[in-house]
């Protein structure tokens, strides 16, 4: 790591402690007894105070905070916060029982619930219910959960989960090109949204590709499931066009995990970055903050930083200075309010919001190198 990498990270991360305290408390000086019995606090957003994205963001932002300082109590944390999100969103939203086809043995094998403040019968449209890819970020903290402390039992756990609901979100899989929907009902029983999300299959394939590898005890366990992503994404990922910042960062996110292995990764990471910049330098971040969301812009710096660590020997030193200062634009836009206590976003969008800037500052466990790196 550079001297100047070295002195951002150390810049970096009492900003991240901040952020993830104003979410889940005053956690840095638990002693190791008290981060064994920690509940996390409800959060504003979510139901019964959990919300799966959030929470997946907040288990990734405290592995990395424990691998970098090498304090193995944040890893407790961690584990207390998946355990709460398994009791509360993988049960029904009376909390009476687990979803279908789970038990307290086997508690992903119903899914997981998204927390939305209201039921799946909201005629809004914005009710609770399953989406895919809030499924695999939580697969994705899972896994990298497993590795952070050295216990297979939480990919195991991801590897259950991505069973179940694999069959739920994938149709016609045996055809050339199968289908995916977007969002299903809180018991898996029927779709919700039938329409298929821009990155799903591809999130699929990387993630459970990633689980299959990590689970040394039957490497092929998710062989067929990757078979069928594959075959979807072999046809979509050449249409793949956006100019949404959220969309954009999780792209360059999923696809660096096989960039310059695949050659779908390699060419949806350049056509992402050409998308990523036409949005710098059309002026889309010069706008009006009061047309824009903070946290998703904050996914597009974690999928930048992701990028940029991952090419850092082929980019020169002008796209590094590029790169660095489009980070910086967005940190730089949101950071003030934050620091004064405030996102300039509605109270429940708050913990979502803190956890994603944690993520785009360090984004530590979600970068494909970082355990090999610390």
């Amino acid at each position: 790591m550079s001297a100047a990498a070295t002195r951002r990270l150390a810049d970096s991360i009492p900003k991240c402690m901040k952020a993830m305290q104003t979410v889940y408390g005053p956690f840095a000086q638990l002693s190791p007894a008290q981060a064994s019995s920690w509940i996390p606090p409800p959060m504003a957003e979510g139901h019964r105070g959990r919300y799966l994205w959030t929470d997946a963001f907040g288990v990734l932002n405290l592995i990395t905070l424990g691998t970098l300082a090498h304090n193995p109590t944040y890893t407790t944390l961690a584990a207390r916060l998946i355990a709460r999100v398994h009791d509360v969103l993988g049960r029904t939203r009376d909390g009476t029982r687990r979803l279908p086809g789970a038990t307290d043995a086997h508690p992903l094998r119903g899914g997981l619930r998204i927390g939305k403040a209201s039921d799946e019968d909201d005629p809004s449209g914005d009710g609770d219910g399953q989406y895919y890819h809030y499924l695999t970020l939580w697969m994705f903290a899972l896994n990298r959960m497993s590795l952070a402390a050295r216990d297979p039992r939480y990919n195991a756990l991801a590897v259950e989960l991505a069973q179940a609901v694999h069959p739920r979100f994938v149709r016609d899989r045996d055809a050339e090109r199968p289908r995916m929907c977007w969002k299903m009902s809180v018991d898996l029983s029927r779709p919700v949204v039938r329409s298929e999300g821009n990155l799903d299959p591809i999130d699929g394939y990387v993630v459970y590709g990633l689980l299959q590898r990590t689970n040394k005890a039957d490497p092929s366990v998710l062989a067929q499931e990757v078979r069928e992503y594959k075959k979807i994404v072999d046809t979509k990922w050449r249409q793949s066009l956006s100019d949404d910042p959220l969309d954009l960062g999780m792209t360059l996110w999923t696809a660096h995990w096989l960039e310059g292995e695949e050659e779908w990764a390699t060419q949806l990471t350049n056509r992402a970055a050409i998308c990523t910049r036409v949005l710098f330098e059309d002026g889309y971040y010069d706008q009006s903050r009061a047309y824009r969301l903070a946290f998703r812009e904050f996914g597009t710096g974690l999928g930048m930083r992701c990028h940029t660590e991952t090419r850092q020997k082929e980019l020169s030193d002008e796209e590094q200075e590029d790169w660095e200062a489009y980070s910086e634009k967005i940190l730089s836009t949101w950071e003030p309010d934050i620091e004064r206590g405030s996102t300039h976003t509605p109270a429940s969008l708050v913990p979502i919001t803190l956890v994603m800037y944690s993520s785009a500052v360090i984004p530590g466990a979600f970068h494909r190198d970082f355990f090999e790196q610390h």
